[in-house]
């Protein structure tokens, strides 16, 4: 809801500002992740001996220690949104937090580059790669905007960074058993 100066109108610069947008990119972001994972599942449910083959080549305890460490940083981003005026140390914390789950994604890409298998077992790594790749690049992103909020942190920049922010952990958090252990 926007800021109303005295004579009732929106304040410029108020907090509800562009919410509407912000929750057109956030659905939207649920949205495409939503159908690249049912698109995951479904595949799964065409191929579950190539599925099961394949995700023994992947590396479940990396990926909790991701989910870790996003819900660590989404910590941080909340504590950020709960007192916008003491947001940097909190902001910078989620964005290394961010860039740490980039470090450990890339380490277990390491590993599962140049498995090779079937046609079935292709496309699920196919598939895998691009789920968690897109996320990959969100992270990313959203580390480096986070970064450049904390430099100087307003309110609605702030708000705008944590909710997409949190929007990216979610994802991760339905991602995961989707990906690592159905």
């Amino acid at each position: 809801m926007a800021m109303l100066n005295d004579d009732g109108h929106a304040a410029a610069g108020g907090e509800g500002e562009g919410d509407l947008l912000l929750w057109i990119l956030v659905w939207s972001e649920l949205a495409a992740f939503g159908v690249l994972l049912a698109a995951f599942l479904i595949r799964s449910l065409f191929e579950p001996e190539a599925v099961l083959l394949a995700k023994a080549q992947l590396s479940p305890g990396l990926a909790a220690l991701n989910t870790m460490i996003l819900l660590t940083s989404g910590w941080q981003a909340a504590v950020a949104a709960r007192d916008p005026d003491k947001a940097r140390w909190p902001l910078v914390f989620a964005a290394l937090a961010g860039l740490a789950f980039v470090v450990v994604k890339l380490h277990e890409y390491a590993g599962e580059i140049g498995f090779t298998g079937d046609a079935a077992v292709a496309s699920f790594f196919e598939l895998y790669f691009l789920i968690t790749g897109f996320h990959l690049l969100h992270v990313l992103f959203g580390a480096l905007v986070i970064v450049v909020v904390a430099v100087r942190p307003s309110r609605a920049n702030v708000h705008l960074i944590t909710t997409l922010w949190h929007a990216v952990d979610l994802i991760w958090i339905v991602m995961f058993p989707v990906i690592y252990l159905v």
